[in-house]
């Protein structure tokens, strides 16, 4: 009896036993996949955190360090501001000798356009060459439309009490057409008109010529033309009338600024 009793006993802990190995190791297993599968949803979390900081840093990069709009300025130096679409300078390019050594002098890079424009216009030697007379021409290209536009209000609003200044929008191909020449947007327009005037004249010709040189020169040639056929009109040529104006309403924009030295006025038609 007591051997059956202590065989019995014997079974019923071996069970108990069994039992919590039995659970141990259940427990164990099931600790073990829950590890698992957390460290398995961590390793995705950080996949995707580091996906978007990727897309944020490069993303972002490309999107800040991409041009939208350029801003070409001419009076002698002739520089040119890339804008990208926040309305930050990313790059400062010298269209010619004089125009690179402005550039050194200037602190505006990854400023606002119009805190870049109001540096220009306070800049030593463009005060110097706009009191002296000298004009300054500013053009405002870009693909968006809306941008382009706003721009060149804000620089038109910078400039609106510089005499001798204009701003106006060039498209997309005569900015390209441009700088194939080495030419800055508003030295290429001067230059087109020029050689409508003299067939000879070469973009080389141009390149370290102020605005005011070139304007003066337009309005040499296109006065000497207006006189000889006035002449064998025997009519009265424009020099009687308004002092060589070539062209434009009121002395406005590059025309007829000449007339009157020393006065004049932001003209912003394009």
């Amino acid at each position: 009896m007591n051997n059956e009793l202590k065989e019995m006993f014997g079974q019923i802990q071996a069970e108990e036993k069994l039992k919590k190995s039995t659970r141990e190791f259940l427990a164990q297993k099931t600790r073990g996949y829950t590890k698992a599968t957390g460290a398995k949803r961590r390793y995705h979390v950080y996949a995707a955190a580091c996906a978007c900081l990727f897309f944020l840093l490069f993303g972002g990069r490309w999107l800040y360090f991409t041009p939208t709009v350029k801003i070409s300025i001419d009076i002698n130096p002739s520089i040119e501001l890339s804008v990208n679409r926040f309305d930050r300078i990313i790059a400062v390019d010298g269209v010619n000798d004089s125009g690179r050594e402005l550039m050194d002098v200037l602190d505006i890079k990854y400023k606002t356009y119009t805190d870049a424009i109001g540096q220009i216009m306070d800049n030593e030697q463009v005060e110097d060459l706009l009191s002296g007379n000298e004009i300054m021409t500013i053009a405002v290209t870009g693909s968006d439309g809306i941008q382009s536009s706003k721009i060149l209000s804000g620089v038109r609003a910078c400039t609106a009490k510089q005499k001798n200044t204009h701003c106006y929008r060039a498209s997309s191909e005569e900015a390209s057409a441009a700088h194939e020449m080495g030419l800055s947007c508003g030295r290429y327009r001067a230059f087109q008109e020029l050689l409508r005037l003299d067939p000879t004249v070469t973009p080389e010709m141009v390149q370290d010529m102020t605005m005011r040189e070139i304007r003066d020169l337009i309005d040499s040639l296109s006065n000497g033309k207006d006189n000889g056929d006035d002449s064998n009109n025997d009519t009265d040529n424009r020099d009687n009338e308004g002092g060589g104006q070539t062209g434009g309403s009121g002395g406005c924009g590059h025309h007829g600024q000449h007339r009157h030295r020393g006065s004049g006025g932001n003209c912003t038609s394009e």
